[in-house]
């Protein structure tokens, strides 16, 4: 990745956010079981509880993600991707470093998320795996399938 990689909040407006977050919910619907998409459209991504962060490298949005408020103790990720473009570049890394530090600084005790089992979201859980996240039991409302997983990171 180059330098000069900001992340912050994000009101959710800009086109070319709305159109990541289009291509997300577009790949979730094409990779998952139309009962196992989770992933937030835009609507709920605004709900109170949910923090939008996006990551841009010299005015191009390079990844997109969330932290949902479940409890004081626990946090959920949500909405992680990186752009096509900057896909494999550590965009995504930065969002997630990003966000860990967001619920650190919340007093989260873990961070918690739901994924897929299939090779679609193998280099995402390489990602999560790699920073410690392990399986856990479903949490919320997700439950843990022959599809769907959940990881979990004690902070």
């Amino acid at each position: 990745m180059t330098g000069g990689l900001t992340i912050t909040e994000d009101d959710l407006s800009g086109e070319d956010v709305r159109a990541l977050i289009a291509l997300h919910l577009s790949g979730m619907h094409a990779e998952s079981p139309a009962c196992k998409v989770h992933a937030l459209p835009l609507e709920k991504l605004r709900q109170p509880g949910v923090t939008f962060f996006t990551a841009h490298v010299e005015g191009a949005l390079a990844a997109i993600g969330a932290i949902k408020h479940l409890d004081d103790t626990h946090g959920e990720l949500k909405s992680m991707r990186a752009a096509p473009e900057w896909r494999g570049k550590g965009a995504g890394e930065a969002m997630l470093q990003h966000l860990l530090g967001v619920a650190r600084g919340r007093g989260y005790a873990r961070v918690s998320l739901e994924t897929g089992r299939t090779d679609a979201f193998a280099p995402a859980v390489a990602l999560y795996r790699k920073y410690g996240f392990e399986n856990c039991d479903g949490f919320a409302d997700y439950v843990v399938d022959d599809f769907s997983q959940c990881l979990t990171l004690e902070l």
